[in-house]
């Protein structure tokens, strides 16, 4: 039984960093070039971040290889910032754009960059392990209404569910 437990969670624990069939992560990827603040413009709806705007993230080297990550966003509802700690690695080689990341312990989940702004990193399209995670980050607070059709376009290609998209309030 005890075995039977430790290979059911290792199969768990796997599959929450696997990548969504047709979603291919970018290669030639940089984690240097992608360090700094990302700014959430668009995602779909998920219980960890209901409800806040001005949602935001910080990438930082960590000194065992990894990266840290602080999400933050405003909920205006307690009128406060919520913010969470995370941690990512590379689930494969680090020039490729799949990272598995954690804010609550041993738990990963996949964070897949299938489209990103190679020139001057300046735009990213994110997935989780199901087509039930999505993001558009954005090196500044608003994008241009092509790189969201862009998004849209490309994500729906990939079979994500572009009607339930929340576009996020990144104003004060």
């Amino acid at each position: 039984m005890r075995i039977f437990l430790i290979l059911f969670f290792s199969l768990f624990l796997n599959a929450c960093t696997t990548v969504p069939e047709g979603v291919t992560p970018v290669s030639d990827f940089e984690i240097n070039k992608y360090l700094g603040k990302w700014y959430e413009i668009a995602r779909l709806d998920h219980s960890f971040e209901r409800g806040l705007d001005r949602v935001n993230a910080e990438y930082s080297l960590r000194e065992d290889g990894g990266v840290k990550i602080i999400n933050k966003g405003y909920s205006n509802q307690d009128k406060d910032w919520n913010e969470a700690e995370g941690k990512a690695y590379f689930v494969k080689a680090k020039d490729e754009g799949h990272l598995k990341v954690s804010f609550f312990g041993p738990f990963y989940g996949s964070y897949i960059i299938f489209e990103l702004d190679k020139e001057d990193y300046q735009y990213s399209f994110v997935s989780g392990n199901n087509r039930s995670y999505l993001w558009l980050l954005a090196r500044t607070p608003t994008v241009s209404q092509n790189i969201i059709d862009k998004f849209i376009v490309r994500s729906n290609e990939l079979g994500f569910e572009m009607e339930k998209l929340i576009y996020v309030n990144q104003s004060k």
